[in-house]
């Protein structure tokens, strides 16, 4: 771990940033040169003692996890996570596909979607960041591990993945998460973590298996998707895509048509926030 390093690298990125570049408010009194150790630490989702002593090169030395989190929190690209990572003392994580770390330019764009329901998610449905409308539309996706991070796994077995949505639109669903992660599978081959949800979930899900046996690829949802949402009822809207070809990682943003009941019913969900919480069916 070269401590030294560490701690200047830190710095110079802190001090590089500006409040509006990681979607935070700048303020009236603003005296301090890019961000404050307090507004990282929030951002990095660690103490605000913790971080100050690794600028001061002391402290334990940190874990991978936290060394990921503080790279993402401080918007770095690629190449500087990984020099993050070797600083530490930690090999850098592999890139691609697999990699979970959101490119600063994707970030960008995020952070400035604070009145609408969106998400950063992996090829695989798994969420990585949501902004506050988008919680309150869908829930928070992001608290689930292990398979049922992704959205296609809880799909096929969690009935609480189906109840935002029409019963008379279900069939579809299942036919567009089927074939979306054949598609995956043939993409990555058959060691890739697509494959393994794959096996994981031909014995727990009939539907799947028939599903899995047509060989579908690429069936897409309809112009507009429809929720049944538990606090402002039912919602048609559209999702619009940006994807991150060098990660795989998709932002998907929801939209409805200007002056319609649905556009109104998003503008409560921005009120609402993430106070909305999306009930699990009995």
């Amino acid at each position: 771990m070269d401590r030294r390093g560490l701690a200047e690298f830190l710095r110079n990125r802190r001090e590089s940033l500006q409040p509006e570049d990681v979607g935070l408010p700048r303020g009236q009194r603003r005296r301090t040169a890019g961000l404050r150790r307090e507004e990282v630490a929030a951002l990095c989702h660690l103490s605000t003692d913790y971080y100050s002593r690794l600028e001061r090169e002391r402290g334990p030395h940190p874990s991978e996890r936290l060394i990921a989190s503080i790279a993402q929190g401080l918007h770095l690209s690629l190449d500087q996570r990984d020099h993050l990572f070797r600083l530490a003392g930690h090999n850098p994580p592999p890139r691609g596909a697999t990699s979970e770390h959101i490119s600063p330019g994707l970030l960008r764009i995020f952070d400035r979607l604070t009145d609408s329901p969106a998400e950063i998610v992996t090829e695989l449905g798994e969420s990585l960041r949501q902004t506050p409308p988008g919680v309150a539309l869908t829930g928070d996706n992001t608290r689930f591990t292990g398979p049922a991070r992704s959205l296609g796994y809880r799909w096929f077995t969690d009935p609480a993945a189906r109840a935002l949505h029409p019963p008379e639109d279900h069939a579809h669903h299942s036919r567009v998460y089927a074939s979306g992660l054949r598609k995956i599978v043939t993409l990555r081959g058959p060691g890739s973590r697509a494959a393994q949800l794959a096996e994981l979930l031909l014995p727990r899900s009939e539907e799947f298996r028939t599903l899995w046996n047509d060989h579908e690829v690429s069936v897409g949802f309809e112009e507009a998707k429809r929720f049944v949402h538990p606090e402002v009822g039912d919602l048609e809207l559209a999702c619009q895509s940006l994807i991150d070809p060098s990660q795989s990682h998709i932002l998907l943003v929801y939209t409805a048509v200007p002056g319609s009941e649905s556009y109104e019913k998003l503008q409560l969900l921005s009120v609402i926030g993430a106070q909305a919480v999306v009930p699990q069916p009995s």
